[in-house]
């Protein structure tokens, strides 16, 4: 994230009285808002004449992630350093865009899984030839800094004396993983944006932001409680 997104990102955490955790890391959620004993997850997006920028490599995991997250998207001066007005999406209003963007890159991820179904026994023997069990650094090749150490004591299923070994068995699954790794990482988008014409559809909010960002959201969650106990 740059320094003007961080900043912006600050600026609209403060605007909206939301909350962020200390050790938030840059792939974590945003921000986080609490309203009626409930916490709702906010991803925190500036807008431009050109869109929405969104992230690199877009993929499944952030598929998962934004599932149930609520947006915020920020508009600014031409400088980028004052917000003009704001829109907010809830899941339902971002489903769309998501799912078409989730259509696009399927069969791409169906690639990846049928590519690591392929990797078997004879994928590690031609790699490291036929053994009783295959070493620490021999899995480190496959898996390289994929792992931590506490990942690659956790895998080994065999031991000998108080060196930690690898079966054939499970070599397999750990080259399996990383081709699915690897593949995956090509199953991706690289930063699709949000058309602006998508964004201004939504609610729009110029005055009171943080109070009418909560109206919004007790709204969507009292629309959904009520969906919810009626399908019950």
């Amino acid at each position: 994230m740059s320094v003007q997104d961080d900043q912006r990102e600050n600026q609209m955490v403060d605007r909206f009285n939301l909350e962020v955790p200390e050790d938030r890391k840059r792939s974590d959620i945003d921000a986080y808002l609490t309203i009626d004993g409930q916490t709702v997850a906010f991803e925190l997006k500036s807008a431009t004449s050109k869109g929405v920028s969104t992230v690199r490599d877009l993929g499944p995991n952030h598929f998962a992630k934004w599932k149930n997250i609520h947006w915020i998207f920020g508009v600014y001066n031409r400088t980028g350093t004052r917000l003009l007005h704001s829109y907010y999406a809830s899941p339902d209003d971002m489903a769309p865009w998501i799912s078409s963007k989730e259509r696009y890159i399927r069969p791409d991820v169906e690639l990846a899984e049928h590519a690591m179904r392929g990797v078997s026994v004879d994928s590690v023997i031609n790699l490291f030839g036929e053994k009783e069990f295959y070493t620490r650094e021999e899995a480190r090749l496959i898996m390289k800094n994929q792992w931590s150490v506490t990942q690659y004591a956790e895998a080994a299923d065999l031991a000998v004396g108080r060196e930690l070994r690898y079966s054939l068995d499970r070599m397999v699954e750990i080259m399996r993983s990383r081709a699915n790794y690897v593949m995956s990482r090509g199953a991706t988008l690289n930063n699709p944006h949000i058309p602006l014409s998508y964004i201004e559809k939504l609610p729009k909010i110029t005055t009171e932001p943080a109070i009418t960002l909560r109206n919004l959201v007790r709204a969507y969650l009292e629309s959904t409680s009520s969906t919810d106990e009626a399908t019950a």
